[in-house]
């Protein structure tokens, strides 16, 4: 009796493939999506920040827009105001950074020459302004004259007398009109002339002469100009005192014009005249 061979299908039962039978590729497990986790709420979720500047709802702290509005919440601090000659053309700030420099520089240069020319073409004024100001702060010394005449004497009293130094002597004029001339060896700038009046400096000696009350002065400068100055002394004894600001002087002449207490044998009496430079 033959023997039955062994059932092929043994190995295809057990699922075991077939050593001529290919391999296929492997497919990927789908993915599976996690599933979400709730997170408990905070406790306290106020927005305890300042309110917003616009509608007023608070906000958390650090934020920069409004969580409502988003308006700013961080306003820009105002500049401090400008004093009144910053908000003055041309001196007012401009807007823009740099703007307005131009304009600003090319009016002081205008203005500087604008002062150049004005003092080019008024420059005897300023002069005088710049003379009289030295003047002013600078010092004073008297100067005396080399020489001394004058138009008219009474008898006993000479011009001389007028410059001597000494208020008991002086220079009588027998009328109106007569003037006394003062010369000077060195020009000078003459800051003022002081005139004492009458034939004494004591009250009761000064009413019982004539003395002047009113004179021109003239003032003669090197290059032959004569300054004229009309001047008015008061009826008391003491020093009279003008104030002239005349450079380059050589000469200097006191015209009477007008006089008080004139009588027979009492002449117009000029105690001294005195004579004062700048230092």
């Amino acid at each position: 009796m033959p023997v039955s061979a062994p059932a092929a299908s043994g190995n295809a039962s057990a699922g075991v493939p077939d050593e001529d039978e290919p391999i296929g590729a492997v497919r990927p497990a789908k993915p599976v999506a996690r599933r979400p986790v709730v997170r408990p709420l905070a406790a306290d979720e106020t927005p305890d920040g300042p309110p917003c500047p616009a509608c007023g709802t608070p906000n958390l702290p650090g934020r920069q827009f409004c969580r409502r509005c988003a308006a700013p919440l961080r306003t820009r601090e105002q500049p401090a105001a400008l004093p009144w000659w910053r908000t003055v053309w041309p001196f007012r700030r401009r807007v823009r950074g740099g703007s307005g420099r131009a304009l600003r520089r090319t009016l002081l240069v205008l203005a500087v020459a604008g002062l150049l020319v004005a003092g080019f073409l008024f420059f005897p004024l300023g002069r005088y302004v710049y003379e009289d100001v030295r003047d002013k702060l600078g010092g004073t010394a008297e100067i005396s004259p080399t020489g001394v005449t004058a138009s008219a004497a009474a008898a006993g009293h000479p011009a001389g007398a007028a410059v001597d130094g000494l208020t008991n002597e002086y220079w009588g004029a027998p009328a109106l009109g007569a003037s006394l001339t003062c010369s000077f060896g060195t020009p000078f700038r003459l800051v003022g002339v002081v005139v004492h009046t009458g034939v004494s400096k004591e009250p009761q000696e000064f009413r019982r002469g004539a003395r002047p009350v009113r004179a021109d002065l003239r003032v003669t400068t090197k290059d032959g100009k004569v300054h004229e100055k009309a001047v008015t002394f008061n009826d008391k004894p003491g020093k009279q005192t003008v104030r002239t600001g005349i450079s380059d002087v050589v000469s200097v002449e006191l015209v009477l014009r007008q006089a008080v207490g004139q009588g027979e044998g009492r002449p117009i009496a000029v105690g001294e005249v005195e004579f004062f430079r700048r230092t």
